[in-house]
């Protein structure tokens, strides 16, 4: 579908309804690091473009018939990650939707080039901060069952957003009302889909 078809088809719709038009059939793949928001703000933004919702690390539960903390103590990490990446394909190939990946689901080369041939990727980024604040209290990340998770949480996030940089789209996850980062995810999706823009304005600026 080229730009004019997409500006012409799109005309007076209004945003969501023009993003889903221009994503064409593809999925939205929201990324980062766990406490991020991704699930959060996927159930939202899926039901604001009337898209469904998928959670990868629900379905990877349902798969394995126990919760992932027990995958990576039973069978370890390189077993769960062999599992996360199937399950991914398949929800991929299962039809457009809103899915949230774990955050490690990018490590995997063949993962990542899934997400490029069949979705639009969001990056999630949030301070290491606010993702301590946000996790610390919870028993369910095993990559966090440190002495020092805080120190795990910098280590992770210095590894990972090399990789995490190459999603599409880049939205600062940061303590406001989730609406608020949903109409950002909305906003910069119909500049990149719709409007051919690649980079989000300048503060501001009104495009």
């Amino acid at each position: 579908m080229t730009s004019e078809t997409v500006s012409s088809a799109s005309f007076g719709a209004s945003p969501e309804t023009a993003v889903v038009a221009a994503l064409a059939g593809r999925s939205l793949a929201l990324v980062g690091m766990m406490g991020a928001g991704k699930s959060t703000i996927g159930r939202r933004l899926a039901a604001r473009l009337r898209m469904r919702f998928v959670d990868a690390d629900a379905e990877i539960e349902l798969a394995a018939g126990m919760p992932i903390p027990e995958i990576f103590e039973t069978h370890g990490e390189p077993h769960f990650r062999d599992g996360e990446a199937r399950v991914i394909a398949r929800l991929l190939n299962g039809g457009p939707i809103v899915l949230a990946t774990g955050g490690g689901a990018v490590l995997r080369e063949e993962t990542r080039a899934r997400l490029s041939e069949r979705a639009v990727s969001i990056w999630l980024k949030a301070d290491a901060e606010v993702i301590l604040r946000r996790v610390r209290r919870r028993a369910d990340r095993p990559l966090l069952q440190t002495a020092d998770p805080a120190a795990t949480i910098k280590r992770l996030i210095a590894e990972r957003e090399p990789i995490y940089q190459q999603a599409d789209i880049t939205v600062a996850s940061r303590d406001v009302p989730y609406e608020w980062i949903v109409d950002e995810c909305i906003g910069l999706l119909h500049r990149r889909l719709c409007r051919g823009e690649t980079t989000a304005p300048k503060p501001g600026e009104t495009r």
